[in-house]
């Protein structure tokens, strides 16, 4: 089976046919780094990285690219609540994400621009738009796109342009010609940074950013542009109007949509106040944990974050590794099986990772039966395509995050203690050992090659 994607732009799936044959240019758009990353950038992050993962599986030689927005009104305004510099709080929200993408064994893109070191590619397009009549410079000696000069605005979103409102962190005000009209260019104001233009000190709107970094990086025509639901209006509808009236091209041929992480029916988000840092739920649940969970819907979907979900997903990952357990896996993978083609097909579906989820457990349960170390290194090898299953299995099981306050030295020892308690018959204090471990989250495994434990 082909690859297909669903392109939000023609609302329907397609093979996709990369431009150029066995090269894939992906650009998503990523965070605003003025506060620690939450769990609706995490899905954002997993999701994207499981599709390079899979166009990688089959063949293709991808340039993943992912910009970081470091100026922006959000982060001049904590930087001046913080009483420090933009560069230092950006900095230190980066290397943050940085961590957090690590834990969640998210590969990092293979470019990974700033906005503000675009500076000269931003101007450059803009001047381009102003050039061919796209847009003005207004008294108050800001510059704004002209909506009504690209016939097509609004064939990404559906809108109409006559129903269209200006969107998300578009300033409206009265040096606009057309109140859809939306910014280019900022004029600098007292205390902001700024850098020089053809039309005065100031900084870039927050779209056109994403056009001169995508350009810039990927070419003015690229395969795959992509990101969180809530950018399909204007950021995304945006991208494609700049961008096409300045370069003259088609922008981009495939455009796909993740849905939100959910909380309460409300999509999860800082302007709501009802997020979950990643590092907060790191704390609590395995870095695999939360990565299946944010997979474990179709990307298009919605996802919803309780207590109950995350601890179905700590036990779906817990079968899988509990399938490993045991097994002496062999260097070379069952190779043709019916599981890889269900796998493959599933993930070829749009990246159906819940199909493909299935498709692991069915396999689980084979390994489970047979104990067979190639079907096995198969499952494994299948996971890693999703991210899932990077740890030996004992490893996984002892690094569960928990309560207790007891190290695995700690625990090592008292084990040792209740061998030689049962030695001695003394089971009283074999059971209390036991006990005393169990009320602090650690769970004993007797078989005949020993005691095991694991944090539950």
């Amino acid at each position: 089976m082909a690859l297909q994607i669903y392109n939000t732009e023609s609302r329907q799936k397609e093979i996709f046919k990369p431009i150029h044959e066995n090269q894939v240019g992906l650009y998503v758009c990523g965070v605003t780094v003025y506060d620690y990353c939450h769990v609706g950038h995490a899905r954002v992050m997993v999701v994207f990285d499981t599709v390079v993962r899979h166009l990688r599986a089959l063949g293709y030689n991808v340039k993943y690219v992912r910009n970081i927005t470091d100026i922006d009104d959000k982060i001049i305004n904590r930087a001046i609540e913080n009483q420090e510099t933009i560069q230092s709080l950006t900095g230190r929200f980066i290397e943050a994400m940085h961590a957090d993408e690590t834990a969640l064994n998210v590969l990092r893109p293979d470019e990974e621009p700033k906005a503000t070191e675009y500076i000269g590619e931003i101007s450059s397009m803009i001047q381009a738009l102003v050039d061919k009549g796209h847009a003005y410079a207004a008294d108050n000696g800001d510059v704004y796109f002209k909506v009504d000069s690209f016939a097509s605005y609004g064939r990404l979103s559906g809108k109409q342009q006559e129903d269209l409102t200006a969107g998300a962190r578009v300033e409206v005000n009265a040096a606009k010609q057309n109140a859809n009209d939306f910014v280019l260019w900022k004029a600098s104001k007292e205390n902001e940074p700024a850098w020089e233009s053809p039309w005065g000190q100031g900084r870039p709107g927050w779209h056109i950013e994403c056009s001169a970094m995508s350009t810039k990086c990927l070419g003015n025509h690229f395969d795959i542009h992509g990101g969180g639901m809530d950018l399909q209006f204007p950021h995304h509808e945006n991208e494609i109007a700049q961008s096409e009236c300045a370069t003259g091209e088609h922008y981009v041929n495939t455009w796909m949509h993740c849905g939100f992480v959910r909380i309460d029916d409300e999509k999860m988000s800082k302007s709501l106040n009802n997020f979950f840092t990643i590092r907060e739920v790191l704390k609590a649940y395995h870095p695999e944990v939360i990565r299946y969970f944010l997979l474990s819907s179709h990307y298009r979907s919605a996802v919803n974050y309780s207590q109950d979900n995350l601890q179905i997903a700590k036990a779906s990952v817990e079968r899988l590794y509990s399938a490993l357990d045991g097994v002496v896996l062999v260097e070379q993978a069952t190779q043709n099986t019916e599981f890889e083609a269900t796998f493959m097909a599933a993930m070829n579906d749009d990246f159906n990772t819940p199909q493909a989820f299935a498709v692991l457990f069915e396999l689980a349960k084979e390994v489970n039966k047979q104990k067979d170390g190639a079907l096995g290194a198969l499952l494994k090898q299948l996971a890693n395509q999703v991210g899932l299953l990077q740890q030996e299995p004992q490893a996984f099981f002892k690094s569960q995050p928990s309560d207790s306050d007891l190290s695995d030295a700690d625990i090592e020892a008292l084990i040792v203690e209740r061998a030689e308690a049962r030695k001695a018959k003394n089971f009283k204090r074999s059971d209390e050992i036991r006990d005393e471990l169990l009320a602090q989250g650690i769970e004993l495994l007797d078989s005949a090659a020993g005691t095991s434990w694991r944090r539950s």
